[in-house]
This record gives structure tokens, C-alpha cells and sequence, in this order.
């Protein structure tokens, strides 16, 4: 073998397989819907984060193609040279009133949305109070930045003012950040107590709505406006690539944090704005939410029948609060198992191991939409059952 053949990135792929923990990508074989032919097989799929079933919704097709025809296939260029659109400004006046904030400014993922602001926000001298749990976009941004980095056990709000009260006087800014719901567990951040801590230690808040966005708030608006804090919390990342239905993310706050990320957050600085139809498609379901919670309250009366029936069932399914339901499994190739017999069973559900979760945290992880029929659930809630006793995850 040579030296370019890379042996020992072969090394690291033979203990993956190993572990039972190698994987060929799922491939999609049309669009993203409660029904999916994945590897060429139609199943339910139950993995997709296409929360609202906007994701191939005829409105947004129809406002991407007229796009197109207005605007051309791409921008061009980076939004500071001469990418920016008339239609990138309308999304961003558009999610702005959405959110109840001052202005926002769109990037090209969530995950490029927390690697912009929280560089942009902290430096040298500042200092970043993140839970446990949070996204590996988050831990990244932090990574980023020169602030230094204190966690506090996962939801803990004693142990929150605890690491608060030990940094509060030795640093200049500091940041607390917390998912406003939990990407594996699908639990709910406390941001009423949080806030309520922040402002007495004299904190900023910092809120990555990802799993949020679409999903909590009167119409999707997020977490802040779920619990009435749009006013109290100083920084909100939003994404378009989940509920949405579409790709890209945002981050909602002050016009003046707006003007600085525009001047020192690098992903938008450094990457080519996004396709006019992206922007298109994007006002066209905010226009949606705007209108109705039709969507929304559908989402949450089958994710609450499923996770039911599952609960009934015997799973455990951990402290899921939301639309992603964990079924939990503990064994990391007992978590594999689980979804591959689940597939020959006519489901998708993605398994999530080590180390994207802790150990002993394996889990297949479940997200029901608004476009699944109960006809659809029920025939997963069959499928589970019965690989679940075969699995003696269940009785």
C-alpha cells in the first residue's frame, strides 16, 4: 500500500464495520414524503425533519418556478459583493415580522448560522455557558471563537447558576446557549427559568430554535415566542431546512447584532447567497404558517398519537416532549437492528448511535409530520410492535 492510499482512514472505516456501526447513505428515490421510496422501496418514513409535509407542497414548487424565471437559476456572487437579491431582503423582512424581532439575517444553513454568530458575538475575554446537549453546530461556533467555554448539566437550572456564579466576575460578555428543543431527546429548553437567571447574573440568551422553527410558537415562530420571551431573548437561530420545507438558516435579534454579522460573519461573508428559489420557496411557507395552524395543529395531534401508542406499547421513548420521539434501545447494534428490521418491515427510522448520543443512549429516533394519515402510524406502531418483541425490547 502506498502513501497515498490513506490506510489509515481504512483502519478507522474496518473498525467502524467492526463495531456494526459502518453505513451506506439512504437515497431517496423522489420526493420527501410520510411515504418515501428509500433504496428503492416505498416505506413510511419517519425520519424526515419535513415536520409540516411543506417539503414538496405545491405552493412552494410553484413560487420556486416563478423565481427561477424571474431571478435565474443562481445569485452569483456573496451577498456583500453583488448577491444580494431584492428577494433575499424580502425573506429577511418577511421572517423578521415572524419572529417579532428587529431584523435577520439569512445564511446558508443552521449550522453556518451558529458558526457566524457566535464568533461574531464573543471574543477574547468573553465567556459561553452551553448545555450539555447542545448541537454539534453549536459546539463548532464555540470551537470558533476565542471565548472560553463552561457547560451545565442538561437542563439543570441549579447547576446553570451554579457554573454562572462561579465565571460571572472574571469574564466581559457572557453568552448562555441552549437548543430550545433537544435534536435526540426532543425535550423543551426552560427558557422561562433560563432567561429569569440570565438577566439576574446579567447574561445574554442565545436560542437555536433548529428543531423549533415551525413547530412551537402560535404558528412556528420558535421557542421564545412559545413561552412569551421574543422581547427577553437576545439571539435566535432559526432554520429553513426543516418545517420549512426547504434549506438555509437565519439568525433573529437586534438591528444592530444584524448590521455587525453582516460585517463579520464569515459563512455569509464567504459563501454565495442562496438560489432565488430557495428564497422563494422559503417566503411561500411562511406565508403558509402566517395563514393557518392548520399544518401545525396536525403535526402535534399525530405526534402525540404516536408517541402514545408507542409509550402503550412499552418503549421507551425518554423525555421527548415534541414531534422526535426517541425510541430508546441503550446497545448501539441492538439500535441498528431495531431499524433494519423496521425497514424490512416497510418503515424508515434512522438509528442514532454512539457518538451522536452518549453511550448507552442508542436510540431509533422517530419525527411524525403533518403528513402522515393515522393509517400511517398505525401500520408503524404494527411494525414496532413486532420487531420490538423479537428485539425483546418490549413484552
Amino acid at each position: 500500500m502506498g502513501l497515498h492510499d490513506l490506510d489509515f482512514i481504512t483502519q478507522r472505516l474496518n473498525a467502524l464495520k467492526e463495531q456494526g456501526l459502518y453505513r451506506k447513505l439512504p437515497v431517496l428515490g423522489g420526493p420527501s414524503g410520510p411515504r418515501s421510496v428509500i433504496n428503492g422501496k416505498n416505506v413510511i418514513n419517519l425520519s424526515s425533519n419535513n415536520y409540516l409535509g411543506l417539503a414538496n407542497h405545491p405552493r412552494l414548487k410553484e413560487a420556486g418556478k416563478k423565481a427561477i424565471d424571474k431571478w435565474g437559476m443562481g445569485a452569483g456572487a456573496v451577498r456583500t459583493i453583488i448577491g444580494t437579491m431584492g428577494i433575499h431582503e424580502e425573506l429577511e423582512e418577511k421572517l423578521a415580522k415572524f419572529k417579532h424581532v428587529e431584523a435577520v439575517l439569512v445564511f446558508q444553513s443552521g449550522f453556518t448560522a451558529n458558526a457566524a454568530a457566535i464568533p461574531g458575538i464573543v471574543d477574547k475575554g468573553d465567556v459561553v455557558i452551553s448545555d450539555e446537549l447542545n448541537h454539534a453546530s453549536i459546539i463548532d461556533g464555540c470551537r470558533l471563537s476565542k471565548a472560553d467555554v463552561v457547560r451545565y448539566k442538561h437542563s439543570d437550572m441549579e447547576d446553570l447558576e451554579r457554573v454562572i456564579s462561579e465565571v460571572k466576575d472574571n469574564y466581559n460578555t457572557k453568552l448562555i446557549i441552549t437548543d430550545g428543543v433537544f435534536s435526540m431527546d426532543g425535550d423543551i429548553a426552560k427558557l422561562p427559568e433560563i432567561v429569569e437567571i440570565a438577566e439576574k447574573y446579567g447574561c445574554l440568551t442565545y436560542v437555536d430554535d433548529a428543531h423549533s422553527s415551525g413547530v412551537l410558537g402560535t404558528n412556528g415562530q420558535g421557542s421564545a415566542h412559545h413561552f412569551g420571551l421574543s422581547d427577553r431573548i437576545d439571539v435566535q437561530i432559526g432554520t429553513l431546512s426543516k418545517a420549512i420545507g426547504v434549506v438555509g438558516g437565519y439568525v433573529a435579534g437586534r438591528r444592530n447584532l444584524i448590521d455587525w454579522l453582516n460585517h463579520r460573519g464569515r459563512p455569509f461573508l464567504f459563501s454565495t447567497a442562496a438560489p432565488p428559489a430557495v428564497a422563494a420557496a422559503c417566503i411561500e411557507a411562511i406565508n403558509i404558517l402566517s395563514e393557518s395552524r392548520e399544518l401545525t395543529d396536525r403535526m402535534w395531534d399525530n405526534a402525540n398519537y404516536f408517541k402514545k401508542k408507542l409509550q402503550e406499547l412499552g418503549f421507551n421513548t425518554g423525555r421527548s416532549e415534541t414531534p422526535i420521539t426517541p425510541v430508546i434501545t441503550g446497545d448501539d447494534k441492538k439500535a441498528v437492528e431495531l431499524s433494519k428490521r423496521l425497514f424490512e418491515e416497510g418503515v424508515f427510522a434512522q438509528s442514532i448511535v454512539f457518538p451522536t448520543v452518549a453511550k448507552g443512549g442508542a436510540r431509533v429516533r422517530t419525527i411524525v409530520t403533518a403528513a402522515h394519515t393515522k393509517a400511517d402510524l398505525d401500520e408503524a406502531v404494527a411494525a414496532f410492535a413486532k420487531v420490538g418483541r423479537e428485539l425483546g425490547l418490549i413484552k
